[in-house]
């Protein structure tokens, strides 16, 4: 997968967030991605390594 992410991006994790959503949106790039939650607007600031990990596609 392309490694490249840019603010504004709309990712879809592999697993769901309580909420029940899939679908995140970045707001932050760098060492840590901040990502906020597209059902429930929660914002999660996570390790670079984590996310890549952890994204199932960009949307």
């Amino acid at each position: 997968m392309d490694k490249t992410f840019n603010l504004g991006d709309v990712v879809q994790m592999k697993k769901q967030h309580p909420c029940g959503s899939y679908d995140w949106e970045i707001i932050r790039v760098g060492a840590d991605i901040k990502i906020k939650c597209k059902g429930c607007n929660r914002i999660v600031m996570i390790p670079r390594s984590k996310f890549e990990k952890d994204i199932k596609k960009i949307l």
